[in-house]
């Protein structure tokens, strides 16, 4: 999407050329896999609720195998995924699940704010999920889960496949617009779920449901742009406990396609000692194309700027950024996970969230 934020010849530019690449690039695969049909590895890499629920059954196998060298090998060989590329462990519950034990799921539409949790907290890291309700809630906010939200639909559509992307969009789009017509704002964990949500539903979909995709991306918020919404109101809470100190800040690149800014790193220098370092380059994951043998050693070749950056501040022993896949690339090339900025917020309200104390006024 960088191309998109930095070309001046795009639509969004109005520029008459209106190159629009990235759509062009998935329109391609779309007419490639029309014409060649889906592999094994576009349908498991494609539906990351389909491997979730195949993963689960597994009893933590699956993420244990998935450290194992000869399945890696096998799963290079039958798959196309690299053998050294880390992947995300699978929970062992669904942020679902966790939320409609703990009473947090919307009995009826009309909360001020409804999660999209997205579906790598749904099924990767439930904690995201849980950290960004606890930062809601801390500052006043009404916010409630939703039942039955699939995936965004970005990696079918990365792999060519409309027909599910649309699938899966009017499947959220049934769940969410309720909620949307009751008045509620849909509070997105991921940039990349945001985006999809908040642009590309309304120009992949067509008739009845472009009219309902215009109307939820009206509703469609980052996290760190709704609290930073809400930052001077009476009901807003910053009286932090302990500190990160320095932080290393990576703004990814479908957050900078939205053209919201880094709420999320301005509200981080809410802390009292934080200083941030921002990076701005793309860190390489792209999705899926970090995961695949073809395409690895290009995804470290591309995030080589970002992974020099995020280490130039040697201070800086916390790193944050909205997108968990480029946390996981950053972990396995540079040596450090950065951490969601509302995890990091929600350790900081905590008195042991973080070694440095922050001295009451």
């Amino acid at each position: 999407k960088l191309c998109e934020v930095q070309c001046p010849y795009t639509p969004r530019e109005g520029h008459e050329f209106a190159l629009d690449f990235p759509r062009l690039v998935h329109r391609y695969q779309a007419v490639r896999k029309q014409k060649e049909g889906f592999t094994l590895r576009d349908r498991v890499l494609g539906d990351p609720d389909l491997a979730a629920s195949l993963a689960r059954k597994s009893f933590g196998l699956a993420n244990t195998m998935n450290r194992v060298a000869i399945h890696r090998w096998f799963m290079d060989k039958a798959l196309g995924v690299h053998p050294q590329a880390h992947l995300p462990d699978f929970a062992s519950a669904t942020f679902e699940a966790w939320a409609e034990k703990s009473g947090k799921m919307a009995a009826e539409p009309g909360a001020e704010v409804v999660l999209f949790q997205t579906c790598y907290i749904q099924n990767n890291d439930p904690q995201i999920g849980k950290d960004t309700l606890e930062v809601l809630e801390k500052n006043g906010c009404q916010a409630r889960c939703v039942g039955g939200l699939v995936c965004c639909g970005m990696p079918a559509w990365e792999h060519g496949d409309l027909a599910s992307l649309r699938k899966q969009a009017r499947q959220n789009l049934d769940v969410l617009m309720p909620h949307v017509e009751a008045g509620s704002k849909v509070v997105v964990i991921n940039p990349t779920c945001a985006m999809m949500l908040r642009r590309e539903y309304p120009e992949l979909l067509e008739g009845e449901d472009r009219e309902r995709a215009k109307k939820l991306a009206s509703a469609v918020r980052d996290t760190g742009e709704f609290l930073w919404s809400i930052r001077n109101e009476e009901r807003a809470r910053w009286e932090f406990l302990s500190s990160p100190g320095p932080v290393s800040y990576h703004a990814p690149c479908h957050l900078r396609a939205q053209s919201v800014g880094f709420k999320g790193r301005d509200l981080l220098r809410k802390i009292p000692g934080v200083s941030i370092n921002t990076v701005m380059e793309c860190c390489g994951h792209d999705g899926t194309y970090a995961m695949k043998s073809e395409t690895f050693e290009d995804s470290r070749r591309i995030g080589a700027k970002a992974f020099a950056g995020m280490k130039a501040d040697a201070a800086a022993e916390v790193w944050a950024t909205e997108c968990p896949l480029a946390g996981i690339q950053f972990e396995q090339h540079a040596g450090r996970r950065a951490l969601h900025p509302m995890t990091i917020l929600a350790r900081a309200y905590r008195k042991d969230g973080f070694p440095n104390p922050v001295e009451s006024k």
